[in-house]
């Protein structure tokens, strides 16, 4: 980057911190303003909306019939069943895991060996090749021993407690639903995410249009948030590099 344009950026950047801080100060020992009311789609831009759609349907109509094909009322299933459709996802996580393990060995052996007599050489081969003296009675002995002591113990509790509303994204071949949902809540300078998806049967799904999240495959459930109290739980880039990279 050259210096120049790092110069713009830091000036900009001090600009806009002042700018703030002067409109902090101005603030003070006055209430919050209200936002005024405005018209919802200038407050994000008057972004278009896309999201997965049922494939259309020709809509065939008959003269005399006060029922129009398609509708959904009356004895019509009110339940999610197509792409496009929303379903309610009750997340009730109670998880407890208590798990402790010990494991010991021990093993001591022993074998001891002695040459008596070898065809009367074993004095003149201790004479030649050990010239300090030969004891034909501790020839050979071996002896071993180990031992293994192991503990390990693990205990875990999780609860969640969440309701969230998913999309129908896809219907596979065999009518099972697959479903993806996304929520954000800000609070102050902290944000709270929450997305779950999985693959459910129709079936499953309640008449007030609600599923479990245990009766979902393959659930990806992730409940987390970003701003400034989580940015200060977590240690900073260079200690995380350095957590990898270190290897004592």
């Amino acid at each position: 980057m050259r210096p120049s344009k790092t110069i713009m950026i830091v000036a900009t950047a001090l600009s806009l911190g002042a700018c703030s801080t002067v409109d902090r100060l101005n603030a003070v020992g006055q209430a919050p303003a209200l936002t005024p009311i405005i018209d919802p789609r200038d407050r994000n831009g008057d972004r278009v909306v896309t999201m997965p759609m049922p494939h259309p349907e020709a809509v065939s109509r008959q003269p005399n019939s006060l029922w129009a094909a398609g509708a959904r009322s009356f004895f019509k299933d009110q339940r999610a069943t197509k792409i496009g459709d929303i379903v309610t996802v009750m997340i009730d996580i109670s998880d407890k895991a208590e798990v402790s393990n010990k494991t010991s060995r021990s093993r001591k052996s022993g074998e001891t060996a002695d040459i008596t007599n070898l065809l009367g050489l074993e004095g003149a081969a201790a004479g030649q090749l050990l010239p300090d003296g030969f004891d034909p009675s501790a020839a050979l002995g071996v002896s071993s021993d180990s031992s293994t002591d192991g503990q390990g113990s693990v205990n875990r509790k999780e609860k969640v407690e969440l309701t969230v509303a998913a999309v129908v994204t896809q219907v596979l071949p065999n009518g099972n639903l697959v479903l993806e949902g996304h929520q954000e809540v800000r609070i102050n300078f902290e944000l709270r995410d929450l997305s779950v998806s999985g693959i459910v049967r129709p079936e499953d799904i309640s008449a007030v249009n609600e599923v479990k999240h245990t009766q979902m495959a393959e659930a990806r459930i992730s409940y987390g948030g970003r701003g400034m109290i989580t940015d200060v739980q977590q240690p900073r880039y260079g200690q995380q590099v350095v957590d990898i990279l270190f290897p004592f």
